[in-house]
């Protein structure tokens, strides 16, 4: 088999591959957007977007493990939602391929904020990044974390928006399908799986953590089996697409993650690992597989490990 297509469609917006560069991965600017784009991204996803500006914490914010994963807080810096939306917008008219944005708030009515001007910059897709914690509640429990406050969230965006909305999913929870169904009954029209994973690096000789912040976000390779999983398990629970996140290094994992029912993958940590080329290098690897594995589409990929097992 010669030609494959690599092509697929997130909540009906087309993608000519699967591989989305993840939110927070050189895109702050349209700038670094239509560069990824430019060296293979099927679509890319801007930066966190919150309603104020933010100057994020001091160095150090990140620290590698091993040649492929690493643990970070960059502490959500970003210019605010009205250049964001800017940003998007200029994006938008260098390129036609998809932008997606990504709105982060820290409380329920400052997301639905977030998302009508956000709008404004015309963004093919909303991600809504509710991993931070809810200065409302009592206990600051993360939104991601409870299927209640997911659900506003959610409900709160799809009112201050008609573009259709993924919200991305926390590892940090007993069941993440739990979560997963609620934001889809609240209105959700896409999930991604998975958010970092929380951790914590000490410095043995200084006694004292590597990052500023103590703990952050890991991810890369390390965590590409939770994220598998949680696919795997949000597939059969839900029934809106999945945009898979969370260690793809190589056209393999990218594989997995489809075959465990995501219908794109993001790309993220391995942008430091094999450069921007790591698109047009994973869509090869990709593409590989396929002819010689005897696939023609993408689509024939999304899921199959489900339809395996059940045949079994």
């Amino acid at each position: 088999m010669e030609n494959v297509n690599l092509s697929t469609s997130l909540v009906g917006v087309k993608l000519r591959n699967p591989l989305v560069l993840a939110s927070g991965i050189v895109d702050t600017t349209a700038s670094a957007l239509v560069y990824a784009l430019k060296n293979g991204a099927g679509a890319v996803i801007i930066k966190s977007i919150s309603p104020e500006p933010r100057p994020g914490h001091k160095e150090p914010i990140l620290h590698a493990i091993g040649k492929d994963s690493m643990i970070n807080a960059v502490g959500l810096s970003n210019p605010g939602m009205e250049l964001g939306a800017e940003e998007i917008k200029q994006a938008k008219a260098r390129t036609k391929e998809p932008i997606i944005a990504n709105i982060v708030a820290f409380t329920v009515k400052d997301f639905g904020i977030c998302a009508k001007t956000i709008s404004k910059g015309n963004p093919d897709l909303i991600e809504v990044n509710m991993s931070c914690p809810n200065v409302d509640d009592e206990h600051g429990k993360p939104f991601a974390c409870d299927p209640e406050l997911a659900a506003q969230v959610t409900k709160e965006v799809k009112a201050n928006t008609n573009i259709p909305i993924i919200v991305k999913l926390s590892p940090n929870v007993a069941n993440i399908t739990v979560i997963a169904k609620a934001v889809e009954k609240a209105g959700a029209d896409a999930i991604t799986c998975i958010n970092t994973i929380g951790g914590m690096v000490i410095e043995t000789k200084t006694t004292q953590p590597l990052i500023s912040n103590k703990v952050g976000g890991l991810s890369g390779a390390a965590i590409k089996p939770v994220a598998v999983k949680a696919i795997y398990e949000c597939y059969k629970a839900v029934n809106i697409p999945i945009l898979g996140t969370g260690g793809v290094t190589t056209g393999n994992d990218a594989i997995e993650q489809l075959m465990a029912g995501a219908v794109a993958v993001g790309i993220g940590t391995a942008v430091y690992t094999r450069g921007i080329e790591v698109f047009d290098k994973i869509n090869k690897e990709i593409e590989e597989f396929m002819q010689e594995n005897n696939y023609s589409t993408i689509s024939e990929l999304i899921g199959l490990a489900h339809k395996k097992e059940n045949k079994q």
